[in-house]
């Protein structure tokens, strides 16, 4: 099975409400129509995945003060040739973003979907978003792609985080 077929099985399954069931759409629709649409090189768009890392006793989360974008922010990127799954990208990116190995995604498939726009040539991200739980002996480090990585309180993160990583906690909290 491609990386293409399995976003579309992932993304049939998932059932999310009023805006996520748009967004599924939206996703589903994108797909049908570029069978290029996994990767960065699709002009129209592209699929990325992402996970939300939670410490073991699930009362924090890890963000990545992004380098580019120099925003708190989710792991998460690009799919790769190599990837198998979404799943599969989600966590690869979070390992490798926050140097925690032994991470453990959350059954039950993706908390959210983010849609957002990105400069041309490509146009939008349409981000399939993950939870995933750090081992009890975790111990982060940053990467090339981050300025900064620090554990927050779920409280913290709408004082440093845009909109949609808040939404994204409030789902990992509620799926916790």
């Amino acid at each position: 099975m491609s990386l293409h077929d399995d976003a579309t099985l992932v993304l049939k399954g998932y059932e999310g409400s009023g805006d996520q069931a748009e967004l599924r759409r939206v996703y589903l629709d994108h797909l049908a129509a570029h069978p290029d649409g996994m990767w960065k090189a699709c002009g129209s768009g592209h699929l990325t995945a992402s996970a939300l890392v939670v410490d073991p006793g699930r009362g924090r989360v890890l963000l990545t003060l992004h380098r580019k974008l120099n925003m708190w922010l989710q792991m998460g990127g690009h799919c790769e040739p190599g990837d198998e799954t979404v799943a599969g990208a989600a966590l690869r990116e979070a390992t490798e973003e926050s140097g925690i190995g032994g991470l453990t995604l959350l059954a039950g498939g993706p908390a959210r979907l983010d849609r957002h726009p990105i400069p041309a040539p490509c146009h939008w991200h349409l981000d399939v978003q993950y939870v995933a739980v750090a081992p009890p002996d975790a111990v982060a480090a940053i990467s090339d792609e981050s300025l900064d990585l620090r554990w927050f309180g779920y409280d913290e993160v709408p004082a440093v985080a845009d909109a949609s990583v808040v939404r994204l906690v409030e789902a990992a909290r509620a799926s916790l």
